[in-house]
Order: C-alpha cells, then structure tokens, then sequence
C-alpha cells in the first residue's frame, strides 16, 4: 500500500469542538499529517489560541470560528465563512457534544432536550450543511461524527441516559447517512471512545474514575493521541470504501 494514502495532504478539514479537549489532539494530529483546518467552537478566544499554537507547530493554515452548532443559522453561516476562506471542504470531524451525569428520575425536561440538541441535532446540522457545500461543489468528502462506546452499553455507576440515547442515535444516524450520501461520494462514518483522559473526565469523582478503571481490560482510560489515528484513517484516501462504520476505540471495554 501506498503509504502516502494515509496523508492528509491538500484536504481541509472542519473540526467542532476543535478548541479543546479531544477536538484539540485530534485537530493537531490531522495538522501533523498535512490537514488545512478550520476550528469551530463557542469559545472562540480559546479556539483562536489554538488555531495559532497548532498552525505554529505544524506550517499549515488553520483558522478559528465561532459557532453554536445547535443553531441552524449560525452552522449554515459559519460553513459559508469557512468555504469562502479555504475556497473548499473536504473533512468534518463533527465532535461537538455535553454530557450531563444525572438519573433519569432528576433529570428536567429543559436538560433532555439540551443533551440530545448538542449532541444529536448538532451533528445532523453540521453534517447536513457540510454535505450541501460538497454536493453543490461535486467535491467528495468524508464525515467523521463522535458518538461513543456508550451508545452501545449502559455505562455505570453513574447515570446518564441522556447521553447514552443521544450517542446510540449518532450511530444509526451515521449509518442512514452514508446510505443517502452513497451517490454523492460522501462518507459518512463515526468514532465511539470510551473513557478517555481529558479535561471533562480529569473533573469527574474519584471514586467514579475508580470504578471505571475496574472494568477496562486494558487497566486505564485512554488518551485523545489514541483516536488520532481512527480519525485521520477515516478522513484519508486509505478508507475509500468505508463509509456507515463505528469504529470503537475503547481498550475493550465493550467486549467485557
């Protein structure tokens, strides 16, 4: 195999949630592997500090913007910014999303419908938006949506069915997707983590990161580095003929 079909070399990438966190790795590794990137965030101070730290580490062009992705206007507006920038889109890393840890029982009627608007509807927006910039261009893209290991099991001990319905929905979201967008030559795939080290976790209970330690295989949660590579494989020229796959990156946490 040609090794270099694994760069990113000439695309352009999107990533949400690209300020921090996981979005931050993953955006510095696709920079590393040639990727031009646009970071869209609601923190847009942190976003732009990031842009330049990876733009610095890297010599590629990355730019910062400001988006709530749970509001259509504003997701079309940004992805029109963003083309007209970069004079072209080729990659979405749709990574955006909350979790909120509280019983279903607790759980107000207003905080449901926040969960499942980030982390659903903010995906379906994104992608949707991006798929009309690309088909109205007759440019081929891929799509990379975050769902996680907890849309196919129930984590526990904490509690959080919002989360795990929204994640589950990506999924088959995904799925339904890549179908559609099959005669586009759009791929639509998504990454499902599971507990990985990051500034969200870092803040969670000890004795909750305890007992999740208890039940991964591997011993430890995982690293953002270590979806670097799920991503940028699904965004390179090496997955042609992937599309509607989930891939789990979870130390085997879902076999068990």
């Amino acid at each position: 195999m040609d090794k270099c079909m694994f760069s990113l070399e000439g695309k352009m990438a999107v990533i949400t949630g690209g300020a921090q966190g996981i979005g931050k790795v993953v955006a510095d590794q696709m920079a590393g592997a040639g990727a031009e990137l646009a970071l869209v965030d609601m923190n847009l101070e942190l976003a732009k500090a990031t842009a330049d730290e990876i733009s610095a580490a890297h010599g590629v062009r990355v730019l910062a913007y400001e988006c709530d992705v749970t509001k259509p206007s504003e997701v079309n507006a940004v992805m029109d910014k963003i083309e007209a920038d970069f004079g072209k889109l080729d990659v979405l890393f749709n990574n955006a999303g909350i979790c909120m840890h509280k019983p279903a029982l607790e759980l107000a009627p207003e905080e449901w419908l926040k969960v499942i608007d980030v982390n659903l509807n903010g995906v379906y927006y994104v992608a949707v938006a991006f798929a009309r910039k690309l088909v109205a261009a007759k440019r081929p893209g891929s799509i990379i949506n975050t769902a996680s290991m907890s849309g196919h099991i129930v984590n526990w001990p904490q509690k959080q069915a919002s989360y795990n319905a929204s994640k589950a929905a990506v999924v088959h979201l995904t799925k339904s997707l890549a179908v559609e967008w099959v005669e586009y030559n759009i791929r639509v795939n998504s990454l499902s983590p599971g507990y990985i080290w990051s500034e969200m976790t870092a803040q969670m209970p000890q004795e909750l990161r305890d007992s999740w330690l208890s039940q991964i295989p591997y011993g430890r949660m995982g690293t953002p580095q270590e979806l670097g590579g799920a991503v940028i494989y699904l965004a390179s020229d090496c997955s042609g003929y992937t599309s509607g796959t989930d891939i789990i990156v979870d130390g085997a946490f879902t076999c068990v």
